[in-house]
């Protein structure tokens, strides 16, 4: 099989083959193989304000790659073994420091071999860890993983740190230096009650600061609500964006919308989001393989607008997925009324966002995935992203962390040919030319379709 690849100048390229067994020809598509000269833009700008502060879980991560899962009192052996950084807020900020923001983690590791790597590798990928707190005594979090190479898999066994983070190891001056010019502040749930003063600190800032720094008047608040925590409740009614994760076992899915909404379905748990949190400018349910849902509130709600269940606006969207296109799309409704019933109504627009297709072959490990896609929410609500481009290169981001054992191993850099440029420019201008070769691909019977954009490939 042979592939054509980019130029290497600076000129963006798009090659495609379509690969006919021996008995079949096309009059329509007589070459073998075409390309599409792309625009040559330089990197998008970096945002004005890169500054992000999170404040969540860190950790080490003994990760252990194995052919298959063992059984009880099994002995088996390791087919790689990686110890590098983890924890969610640890794993988004290294993303969004990849990416181009300026993180500042807020956390608590101790004085132990374990704290000093998670500190120097936050430092070598860019973020500030001025604000880590650390213990003369303890233990520094860390997690052993298992990744089942069989059944692509992963297992974690969290151990805490300890002693655990608490509301007085951050004095109120550590905490204003830390959201001083912050553009966003970002808490992932796993340390509830400095969080909870840290975000609530962030909102007395505000007011504070008002006649001098009005630009900080409205620092929003991104809570990732991968699963229920203790004080979640909390969390949200500050939020000004929720990333919520149904990656997790169908009875925690159904705890959180019974918790949170007392909704049915996904649609209409997002509508009592927004309804019971005013707040709330957008909320996320991502969902592995299969993309995500999103529902934006409408910024000026209009009496005009249509009536429409959700649920069945969900369904009529679904019905316009192509899934023969591998590259993430984004599907949205127009802005509309939308009603769930039992519920209410909430003004505002709904969004599929779908998956990356990853070849088998370079899906090595999921760890991280969901880290990864709010690192690079992070970076597209810095950048004002609108939601038909955030979706999909968060998305993509996610993807290229799955193709390496680890959280952060295979997380893409700004300036890599498989960084933030490419992954911009494959969701704008290649995402057309994917759907019109794989669409006449799809005519012809037992033909293949290889797809290399940006040193990435994409198979149908």
């Amino acid at each position: 099989m042979q592939f054509l690849t980019p130029c290497p100048n600076a000129v963006k390229l798009v090659s495609f083959r379509y690969l006919h067994p021996p008995s079949t020809s096309s009059s329509s598509l007589s070459a073998s193989s075409s390309r599409f000269k792309m625009s040559s833009d330089p990197l998008p700008p970096l945002p004005e304000n890169r500054i992000v502060v999170g404040c969540g879980g860190v950790g080490l991560d003994f990760l252990a790659a194995v052919a298959s899962y063992p059984k009880p009192d099994d002995k088996i052996r390791s087919t790689s073994l990686r110890v590098q950084g983890g924890g969610n807020a640890g794993n988004a900020l290294t993303c969004a420091a990849r990416l181009g923001l300026n993180p500042r983690i807020i956390s608590k590791i101790a004085d132990d071999p374990q704290g000093k790597g998670i500190r120097e590798e936050f430092e070598a990928d860019g973020v500030d860890t001025s604000f880590l707190v650390v213990s003369k005594e303890g233990n520094s979090p860390f997690t052993y993983v298992i990744v089942d190479n069989q059944m692509k898999t992963r297992t974690c066994i969290h151990t805490p740190g300890d002693p655990p983070m608490i509301p007085d190891d951050l004095s109120e001056s550590t905490i204003f230096s830390a959201l001083d010019g912050a553009r966003i502040l970002y808490l992932d749930g796993r340390l509830p009650d400095t969080a909870i003063i840290v975000a609530q600190e962030e909102l007395n800032c505000i007011y504070w600061v008002l006649p001098v720094q009005a630009a900080r008047k409205n620092i929003p608040i991104l809570i990732d609500t991968e699963r229920q925590r203790e004080r979640i409740d909390e969390f949200l009614k500050l939020a000004s964006y929720a990333v919520c994760s149904a990656k997790f076992p169908q009875a925690s899915l159904e705890l959180l919308l019974m918790v949170w909404t007392e909704a049915p379905s996904v649609p209409s748990a997002l509508v009592s989001m927004l309804l019971r949190l005013p707040n709330l400018r957008f909320a996320i349910v991502t969902l592995g393989e299969d993309g995500c849902i999103m529902l934006e509130r409408s910024v000026n709600e209009s009496p005009e607008l249509e009536e429409i269940d959700v649920d069945s606006l969900l369904e009529q969207m679904k019905q316009r997925k192509d899934d023969r296109v591998a590259v993430p799309t984004c599907i949205s409704s127009l802005e509309t009324r939308l009603r769930a019933e039992g519920i209410g109504t909430v003004s505002g627009r709904l969004y599929i966002g779908t998956a990356e297709k990853i070849p088998p072959s370079e899906l090595v490990d999921t760890t991280g995935a969901g880290d990864a896609f709010i690192g690079a929410v992070l970076y597209a609500l810095c950048a004002n992203m609108p939601p038909e481009k955030m979706l999909p290169f968060a998305a993509q981001v996610a993807a290229a962390g799955c193709r390496a054992l680890g959280a952060r191993t295979s997380l893409p850099h700004r300036t890599d040919p498989r960084g933030i440029g490419g992954f911009l420019h494959v969701s704008k201008d290649v995402q057309k030319i994917f759907e019109i070769v794989f669409a006449q691909a799809y005519e012809l019977p037992q033909t293949s379709v290889v797809i290399i954009a940006h040193g990435r490939r994409y198979y149908h």
